[in-house]
């Protein structure tokens, strides 16, 4: 099975950019998505390599951004109130920046190449 998410949205925070013991860059950063009028749904999205490195260079909070990626099981969790609630996870193979500084357009595209290392694209 093979399954692709699209997600538009704004950045809720800025990039937080770490790396794995070997040196591999990670960037995470929330994004939110309008799925009603009145109602936002927030995804955690995760990005490798050379796409972190983009994203935590050019994206801040509030920017514009459409992430297409693998989404992970939901993390369901209770609140304080007593509500459940779920978290979504993209990992996101490619981010396209909507907004530059002056928000006129697109400006910019990170794109990471599928398969576990990044250096083979899926043969389809």
């Amino acid at each position: 099975m093979y399954q692709r998410v699209v997600i538009v949205g704004n950045l809720g925070r800025d990039v937080e950019m770490r790396y794995t013991p070997d040196g591999t860059p990670v960037a995470s950063f929330s994004v939110a998505t309008e799925a009603q009028k009145d109602k936002t749904v927030w995804w955690r999205v995760s990005t490798w390599r050379k796409t972190a490195e983009a994203c935590n260079q050019f994206l801040r909070k509030g920017s514009r951004v459409l992430c297409e990626g693998t989404v992970s099981e939901p993390r369901v969790w209770q609140g304080r109130d007593g509500e459940h609630r779920a978290s979504l996870e993209l990992t996101a193979y490619t981010v396209k920046f909507l907004s530059s500084k002056g928000d006129a357009g697109a400006t910019a595209t990170a794109e990471q190449p599928a398969g576990d290392e990044g250096d083979e694209q899926i043969p389809f």
